[in-house]
């Protein structure tokens, strides 16, 4: 099911004024090789090179950053390099945890958001290496045309459990959602509401939370796709593999 969208305000966004934030700073090792799983092998090149690759495709994107832990610098630029982009990417150092790493990558970008040449800015999850330009492009027109998206895949047996174990279905009318990246926001509403969030010493789940409640944004479903998957164990790698020789 495809949730409708709210009307337009009319924005688009320009040619150069998206930025892609490529997080990468995780441990990843639940995959079971004891390194960071976003630079293990995936159809001959670290499955982080995939996500940066698509930057090139999409002509909204003026600029791509990559997130990453300070004992992966030298892995990191393999991996840039094996992406083979014409735009530079930004290599800088993430923080402890996923929203840390969001902030640090904001306030890199936070002069040209600030001086207005950065509309929109894209965040997604390094470990997903199949979701591809089209998704990218997607995100960052909605969300310069709404405030927000977020690629959502529909969970239809989903139910909400409370701390006595017992399950409450949704309301009628009501359906739950698996949430993906990439997810994208107006650059200025995202700074400003990670800024407070700063402020108030708070973090949220996804980057999609912290502009919960805000006035004048509205973060919009657009439809996922289920070979979005993102890479925790090694059989996602397995799958990984099989999806790219498809």
């Amino acid at each position: 099911m495809t949730v409708p969208a709210p009307p337009s305000d009319g924005q688009t966004c320009r040619p150069g004024a998206a930025a892609f934030v490529v997080l990468a700073g995780g441990s990843g090792t639940r995959v079971g090789t004891g390194q960071n799983k976003v630079y293990l092998p995936l159809g001959g090149r670290p499955v982080v090179s995939w996500s940066l690759s698509w930057a090139d495709a999409v002509p909204e994107v003026g600029r791509v950053v990559l997130v990453i832990r300070p004992q992966d610098e030298s892995v990191a630029r393999e991996a840039v390099e094996a992406a083979g982009i014409r735009l530079p990417v930004e290599i800088i150092h993430g923080g402890v945890t996923r929203h840390g790493s969001e902030q640090n990558a904001l306030d890199h970008l936070s002069w040209p958001i600030c001086a207005g040449s950065l509309q929109v800015v894209a965040i997604h999850d390094g470990a997903r290496p199949l979701a591809g330009p089209q998704l990218l492009q997607t995100v960052i027109q909605t969300a310069a045309a709404h405030g927000g998206a977020v690629p959502t895949l529909p969970e239809s047996e989903a139910w909400a459990v409370d701390e006595a174990g017992r399950l409450t279905p949704p309301p009628a009318g009501e359906f739950l959602h698996r949430v993906q990246t990439p997810q994208a926001f107006r650059a200025t509403p995202l700074l400003e509401a990670y800024a407070q969030a700063l402020r108030d010493g708070t973090e949220g789940t996804d980057t999609s939370a912290a502009l919960e409640g805000r006035a004048g944004v509205t973060v919009v479903a657009v439809p996922g796709s289920p070979q979005n998957l993102k890479v925790t164990f090694a059989e996602d790698m397995s799958r990984a593999e099989a999806l790219l020789s498809t």
